[in-house]
């Protein structure tokens, strides 16, 4: 929620098993995005998501990877969900980090109520990307929170991402886009909680 000194909290979720993933690289540069705006921001990338074993696989309950996901989620003001187009929609690796939201469902802010969730998908090729992308605002639709009127999609098959940088300007500004639309949603939130 909205901070005393308006500084918005925003989490960056997604990526595949590889941190140099298109799908990490894509949502690090819009986080940063964020970040230059003021932002204080997270990423959830790789290495976390594949510390997050299978949502309430665990009799024991979540492991600290798991908690710090769902802390974080709770303190968000906006969230970047980032996704491989795998087999036309949302990798497991990311529908599972999307499940642990679960842990919310009685908080007073249920899910993601009310919050901007700005959305990303990489894939090899456009097939996957529209597809992934109308999966993706379902899922958040269904938890809540309001998807941001641009979603981007990414054909990454000429390997336009490397070493965090994006060889093509006009997905660069589509990225930039997403974290603006998200950041002016974070804002908003402030007037919604009072």
């Amino acid at each position: 929620m909205a901070k005393n000194d308006d500084k918005p909290f925003i989490l960056g979720l997604g990526g595949t098993t590889n941190p140099y993933s298109s799908t990490e690289q894509a949502l690090a540069i819009a986080l940063k995005t964020a970040a230059d705006a003021g932002a204080e921001t997270e990423l959830f990338g790789s290495a976390k998501l594949c510390a997050l074993p299978h949502y309430r696989s665990d009799p024991a309950g979540l492991n600290e990877t798991g908690k710090a996901l769902v802390k974080a989620v709770r303190r968000a003001d906006g969230i970047i969900l980032a996704s491989p187009g795998y087999h036309g929609t949302i990798s497991g690796l990311v529908k599972n980090a999307v499940d642990y939201i679960e842990e919310t469902a009685g908080d007073e802010r249920v899910y993601l109520d009310g919050l901007p969730v700005g959305l990303i998908v990489t894939a090899y090729g456009w097939q996957a990307t529209g597809s992934t992308l109308a999966a993706m605002r379902s899922i958040v639709h269904a938890l809540r929170g309001w998807p941001t009127p641009l979603g981007v999609g990414i054909n990454a098959s000429g390997g336009i991402f490397k070493d965090g940088v994006c060889a093509d300007e006009a997905v660069n500004e589509q990225l930039r886009l997403v974290a603006q639309q998200v950041m002016r949603g974070s804002h908003r939130r402030q007037y919604l909680t009072q």
